[in-house]
């Protein structure tokens, strides 16, 4: 683990987790990354580093996985819910149990092969609707780029011996002037609909926690101006590590799943009919396309961002 400075205040708490069954930590966790140079979270020397906002506080988590024990250590006031937390970060409470990966050959050998395969949750409700938000209707690399530009001028740095500067969400979303979502990228859509839900936030965070399945989130969160379905299931997998939500709405996953089911593109409807088979587990087989490997073919140059900052 890292090396705890000397300073008093940046002891750190160190905790242990040991996973009842084999399980890729790494890969749980990894998807809530944003990006290479996400500023609020990175991997080093093995060990990855999150800079979060807890409902205690801003804090920082060092986890270091290994075959058999995740070790972690943790800094700044929320340091202790952090710790407190890492097995749902780690996918704890995914139980796969129930799967029936025998409705399709390559979903049966993946699953086979990949039974370490956990889906993880933050359990921090907004932030994982806001990074949602970023991403709407935008290339991967414009939505990275505006929250690492958020991120680093409006976060809070994190505490502790991190390997490199890193950030936890602004603590209050509606201070950022909207000059400074220009500059960061965003498109005006985006950065209302998130200055809007901030507004909003305790009663969002209360009821999409008091809510018991994937279609009552959808409610609370689809309430918002601007939120919709791919924004909701984002935030419900970010969040609540939800093995059900599907992305409707993002044309690259019809086509992965269409092409690794088929060998052939689908839109959304052709999606949700061959993911219906495992209604309650869709987010699980989506997960286990992307491990299969099994890619289709690019057909053109990517998609060139457009820049708008100096409209």
């Amino acid at each position: 683990m890292p090396h705890p400075s000397p300073s008093p205040h940046l002891k750190p708490l160190e905790a242990e987790y040991r996973p009842k069954v084999p399980t890729d930590v790494a890969g749980a966790i990894r998807y809530q990354q944003r990006g290479a140079h996400d500023p609020s979270q990175t991997t080093a020397d093995g060990v990855i580093w999150r800079a979060v906002r807890t409902p205690e506080g801003v804090a920082t988590i060092a986890i270091r996985p290994g075959l058999r024990t995740v070790r972690a250590a943790a800094w700044g006031p929320g340091a202790a819910w952090t710790l407190d937390q890492l097995p749902r970060l780690c996918g704890a409470d995914d139980d796969p149990a129930e799967f029936d990966a025998s409705r399709h050959p390559l979903i049966e050998d993946v699953h086979r092969r990949r039974p370490d395969l956990r889906i993880g949750a933050t359990d921090l409700v907004f932030d994982a609707l806001a990074s949602s938000i970023f991403e709407q209707k935008v290339t991967g690399l414009q939505a990275f780029g505006a929250w690492r530009w958020i991120l680093t001028h409006y976060g809070e740095a994190a505490p502790g011996p991190t390997p490199r500067p890193m950030h936890a969400p602004p603590a209050d979303w509606r201070m950022i002037p909207s000059w400074s979502w220009h500059r960061a990228g965003l498109e005006p859509p985006q950065s209302r609909t998130i200055v809007d839900a901030a507004r909003r936030r305790a009663s969002i965070e209360r009821a999409a926690a008091a809510a018991t399945t994937g279609d009552d989130r959808d409610r609370v969160f689809m309430s918002l101006p601007g939120v919709g379905i791919w924004t909701s299931a984002e935030a419900r997998i970010r969040a609540f590590g939800d093995p059900d939500a599907v992305s409707f709405g993002d044309y690259h996953v019809a086509h992965q799943v269409g092409y690794a089911l088929t060998g052939s593109r689908v839109d959304d409807d052709g999606m949700r009919e061959l993911l219906e088979p495992w209604k309650g587990q869709r987010q699980r087989v989506i997960r286990l396309i992307w491990a299969s490997g099994v890619v289709e073919p690019r057909r053109g140059p990517r998609l060139a961002p457009e820049d708008h900052r100096n409209r």
